[in-house]
């Protein structure tokens, strides 16, 4: 893409995921049994959810893409290379592999025995479009940022070490809301047994890490070894 249909397409992802994570965390205003049913009315509301996590994450994704597509334009090529390496780093660290766990998990989850994940109870209050929204267009949004927009893939080293961190913390968060509800975030967990929790938890932390791999496998076969970062017309450099 030119730095102007970036630009743009930058633009219309933070407007996206800002306005679907809006609706997410406003499921409450519907009514006590929707903040209920949702599981949003107890310590943590929706900040206890990967789903809306990663909406949040996405979001900042693009509004930092966005500021750099902005720089650009501006030619104000100094600043925009002191934000890049930042850009690169969330994506290739946190927002490919977390987009893609989401979208798979969920789905497989849900195809499997919907229950564990996703009551039908919330139909009610999260109409078909909206659950698409938060589970599906985020790894198509992914997908199209990694094949449009030229970028220095962050080093093995720097993303699993970001990983590492980014889902520790959320087990760690996940383990505190249980202790002061008394309750897990997702159905699954309450069927589990201790050992098969601990399992459950490594089997998606290294599942998440195989989705890392698998786009910097990705990244190496559209662009090569080296990127000219600010010229999308070039895709390597020889």
């Amino acid at each position: 893409m030119t730095p102007s249909r970036l630009l743009l397409w930058h633009g219309l992802g933070l407007a996206w995921f800002a306005y679907i994570a809006r609706l997410t965390a406003n499921i409450e205003a519907l009514g006590a049994q929707a903040a209920a049913t949702a599981g949003i009315d107890t310590y943590g509301g929706v900040w206890k959810f990967l789903t809306f996590l990663n909406l949040v994450l996405q979001a900042v994704l693009c509004g930092i893409s966005f500021l750099v597509d902005v720089f650009t334009l501006m030619e104000k090529q100094r600043i925009a290379k002191f934000v890049v390496p930042f850009r690169d780093l969330l994506f290739g660290s946190l927002a490919f592999p977390v987009s893609m766990f989401v979208t798979s998990s969920f789905w497989i989850l849900y195809l499997y025995d919907r229950k564990l994940v996703y009551p039908e109870s919330l139909d009610a209050y999260i109409p078909v479009w909206m659950n698409h929204a938060m589970h599906t267009s985020i790894f198509p949004f992914a997908l199209i940022e990694l094949f449009s927009v030229p970028r220095r893939y962050p080093s093995e080293r720097k993303r699993l070490l970001w990983l590492i961190i980014g889902c520790l913390g959320y087990i760690a968060w996940s383990v505190h809301i249980y202790s002061v509800t008394g309750k897990w975030a997702y159905p699954i967990l309450d069927v589990l047994s201790p050992l098969s929790k601990i399992a459950f938890f490594l089997g998606s932390c290294g599942v998440v890490a195989f989705y890392s791999q698998t786009g910097a496998f990705l990244w190496r076969m559209i662009w090569g070894d080296s990127v000219v970062i600010f010229d999308a017309s070039k895709r390597k450099s020889k």
